[in-house]
């Protein structure tokens, strides 16, 4: 601007003008631009520096906040981790199939005479129903697990070794189930390996255990023994996922396979669940509602022939639903299956259960950087003085959260790492971190980053707000407004805490009440020998020389317990003559011995028991009071039933629970009958130590070359309930790491407010408080917080752990004592871990406090 001045004094206005303009235009070069975004990026490069240098030397000035703050973390971090990879897990079941949309399971369900429900078992012949009427349906493919004829578990063998071992995972499968379902082939073909008769395709893991290092196709096995019938290898396929409803190590041809004469054309018996593939751009909805059909074709005729009472009501009563094989596992509430499952429901919850864990460690650290204001106040008021806007101190100390979070993910992928065995043993799963997967890495960064900053907004609009003035005058509010935020985080940290325990304390309550409530039966000192169908014609030999062992007081031998696992058959059932009049009852129908009642321990409640004779009672029936009360039997003995033959009832059982307490008693009657595949031994429970050797010892004696396989029915029993006791290990431990994570916080801030509070106590010491006093003043509020949390985590947890328990038709009560008892645990643990802090203070002399006034 002088040289312009000067150029008007002596060139005049107009060229000074002129030059003026030339020279700004030459200033527009290349080099000065380039250089200007170098030095701006050197400049951010070295702000960001300086930010994470700062975050780190306050880290380590701060050393104890700083741990709790990344401990914490690294804890929630963790414990979101693991859960995260269930429910992933869980998440993935059947969703690795080919044209698994187009993959369905067939479903009826049906609501008549007030009884409702829905299951997977159709009869022998609707497959090929299926098949042949509906141009939709690409493949149809059947199985059948049933113990009734042999699947479940057996005893198997090469054709030229003599020992055979026990294998589970045994499935009669048609050729079209592979192929819908694509398994991977090791060794054979898929399009022809089940097609011969007497065939069998099994895993690779059973391939490698049987034939190691060798193509098994083409080689025999003996299945139960039976050298007359063996079965020819006809493919090896891959092991099915994990996550696979479907869970199978030897699938048995169904080619040419009946079970009894005319089975495989019989529209009566339901034993075979039924998957379809269809065809592209089928409409799954219009197919659903043509397979109507069916019922009216195939089921109605046979339904009037067998004198079903009100067979044409009962007919347009059912309907058919196609289910996604990705929602088997899922989502089968109130269907009647074979395979296990999981629930929806306690994956989302596991899934808020890891959130709030995760938030509350970030409640610790918003709580931690805001209570730790004053000291970062100064350090705030210089910088906005010497001329830092309130954007940059943003960035700074959301650098420092994000410091603080990629610390954190560290440790808490490494912790996720140690505890990933014990997690594992709780979830009855075979997780890993996918370590090796592309995208976790940047997930995990992602994650860090988002998170970070999430957990550091807070801190940095606040801790930026504060006047610089004021600051420096040494007249930092105390905020009330930011106290009762903290106390707000507090109590949400507690809160959730509290309804984990309770939670826990409900599920364990409700296991025990399971376990030890009245069945029915005497469960104990009952000894289950199974797969003794092996043994022939030598059954009644094996249960003879049974009963004469001084430690043995009863043995009956039939395949149908009241555990699961063991064999299931249904039956139609009503009031002979009445065919008109009634409705069919759905009615379990047990073949059994003379002795079955007695050694079960179950009560006869009217009429009597079966005679030794077993041919004097061949026609008679004994019937449960719930099937006595359905069929509307007052007076049940002499009175005759019928379902493919009448039967004279003789006595009534008193109803007994034959599956799980979730369900009520359902109908149940027993005849007399071979059902040799289970032999139950009823020990005397003084001798149990001799009676296992002694029994062992017969086995051999009987059976040289079989394995003998036990196990006690209690045991059995309590294996119904081992998701149930899974949950609760679950949340017994996830409720530990919150309540972890919510005390390290409440530590921290216990110390800061003695801190806070140093000079106000030690003036109370001087003027004469005693150590109780100092005690309750510090303790007071944290405590009041606590039973604030109590109280709001009572109804929460009171309703969510009654809609738990509805899944259970026997169950227990949630009483007062419950909530008192985590109650008082929660108020003895926050007192445990602010005392420290607490007593410290009280302890401390005055002079150390006082020396700067």
């Amino acid at each position: 601007m002088e040289l312009y001045k000067e150029m008007i004094k002596t060139s005049g206005k107009r060229k000074a003008d002129f030059n003026f303009v030339i020279d700004v235009l030459l200033l527009f070069r290349p080099g000065i631009i380039g250089r200007g975004n170098k030095e701006y990026s050197i400049n951010s490069y070295a702000m960001l520096k300086n930010y994470f240098k700062i975050g780190w030397r306050s880290m380590l000035r701060q050393r104890m906040y700083s741990f709790i703050k990344i401990g914490g973390f690294a804890i929630g971090i963790a414990a979101c981790l693991l859960i995260t990879l269930f429910i992933r897990e869980e998440l993935s079941y059947d969703t690795r199939y080919q044209n698994g949309d187009r993959i369905f399971r067939v479903v009826v369900a049906y609501n008549f005479n007030g009884e409702s429900g829905k299951d997977v078992w159709f009869q022998a012949p609707f497959a090929k129903a299926l098949k042949d009427d509906y141009p939709e349906i690409e493949k149809v493919g059947r199985y059948n697990s049933s113990e009734l004829f042999g699947a479940g578990s057996a005893q198997i063998r090469r054709d030229d070794q003599p020992d055979n071992t026990y294998e589970e995972g045994f499935v009669y499968a048609d050729q079209a189930l592979l192929e819908i379902l694509q398994v991977p082939m090791v060794y054979g073909s898929l399009a022809h390996c089940l097609d011969n008769p007497k065939t069998i395709v099994i895993t690779k893991r059973k391939a490698d255990k049987f034939f190691p290092n060798e193509n098994p196709v083409g080689k025999l096995m003996i299945v139960n023994n039976n050298e007359k019938e063996p079965y020819r290898i006809g493919g090896v396929i891959e092991n099915l996922p994990p996550a696979s409803h479907l869970q199978y190590d030897f699938f048995l041809t169904m080619t040419g396979v009946e079970f009894w004469k005319g089975e495989q054309s019989d529209w009566g018996a339901t034993n075979y669940p039924t998957y379809i593939q269809l065809r592209e751009g089928s409409d799954k909805s219009q197919l659903e509602k043509k397979m109507i059909g069916v019922i009216n074709k195939y089921l109605l005729p046979r339904w009037i022939k067998d004198g079903v009472p009100n067979a044409d009501v009962l007919a347009k009563s059912a309907w058919f639903i196609l289910q996604p094989v990705k929602d088997i596992y899922l989502k089968s509430e109130g269907i009647s299956d074979p395979v296990s499952h999981g629930d929806i429901r306690f994956v989302w919850l596991f899934g808020a259960i890891a959130a709030f864990i995760l938030l509350i460690a970030c409640i610790n650290f918003i709580n931690l950087s805001t209570a730790k204001s004053a000291n970062r106040a100064k350090e705030v008021g210089l910088r906005k003085t010497v001329g830092s806007n309130r954007s940059s101190i943003i960035n700074q100390f959301l650098t420092e959260s994000l410091l603080f979070s990629f610390i954190s993910f560290g440790l808490g992928l490494m912790l996720a790492e140690l505890l990933m065995p014990f997690f594992n043993s709780l979830a009855a799963k075979s997780l890993f971190i996918p370590w090796k997967e592309w995208w976790f890495i940047p997930i995990v960064v992602a994650s860090s980053v988002i998170i970070g900053i999430l957990a550091g907004i807070y801190p940095s609009f606040y801790l930026s707000s504060f006047k610089p003035i004021q600051v420096l005058k040494g007249n930092l509010s105390k905020g009330s407004k930011n106290s009762f935020t903290r106390s707000t985080l507090v109590v949400f940290q507690f809160t959730t805490s509290i309804v984990l325990i309770i939670a826990t304390a409900v599920i364990y309550r409700q296991v025990n009440f399971i376990l030890n409530t009245k069945v029915g039966f005497d469960k104990d000192q009952v000894l289950v020998l199974r797969g003794t169908s092996t043994l022939g014609n030598q059954v009644k030999t094996f249960k003879d020389e049974l009963q004469q062992l001084a430690s043995v007081k009863g043995v009956t031998v039939s395949d149908y317990l009241p555990i699961k696992g063991t064999k299931r058959n249904g039956n139609g059932f009503w009031i002979e003559g009445k065919q008109n009049e009634d409705h069919s009852l759905g009615v379990q129908f047990w073949r059994v011995d003379p002795d079955y009642i007695k050694t079960m321990g179950m009560k006869i409640v009217d009429g009597r028991n079966f005679s030794p004779d077993a041919v004097s009672d061949s026609a008679s029936i004994i019937i449960n009071q719930t099937m006595a009360r359905k069929l509307g039997l007052k007076d049940p003995v002499g009175k005759r039933v019928q379902n493919w033959r009448a039967w004279n009832v003789v006595g009534v059982v008193e109803d007994f629970n034959f599956e799980s307490l979730r369900n009520e008693v359902g109908p149940l009657c027993m005849v007399l009958g071979e059902s040799p595949g289970i032999v139950s031994v009823k020990l005397n429970a003084q001798s149990l130590t001799a009676a296992l050797p002694a029994i062992e010892s017969l086995w051999k004696k009987i059976a040289p070359h079989q394995p003998i396989r036990y196990s006690f029915l209690d045991e059995s029993f309590a294996r119904m309930y081992d998701d149930v006791k899974r949950m609760g290990r679950i949340f017994t431990s996830f409720a530990v790491l919150a309540i972890i994570v919510a005390c390290l916080g409440l530590f921290a801030l216990s110390s800061f407010m003695v801190e806070q509070r140093g000079k106000e106590i030690s003036i109370r010491l001087v003027l004469g408080a005693s150590l109780q006093n100092i005690f309750s003043i510090l303790t007071v509020n944290f405590l009041k917080l606590i039973v604030v949390s109590i109280f709001i985590a009572g109804p929460i947890a009171w309703y969510m752990m009654n809609q738990w328990l509805l899944d259970f038709n026997y169950r227990t009560k949630i009483t007062w004592d419950v909530f008192a008892i985590t109650g008082g645990m929660a108020i003895l643990i926050a007192l445990f871990t602010i005392s420290y802090q607490a007593i410290r203070a009280a302890l401390a002399k005055p002079v150390n406090n006082l020396r700067s006034e």
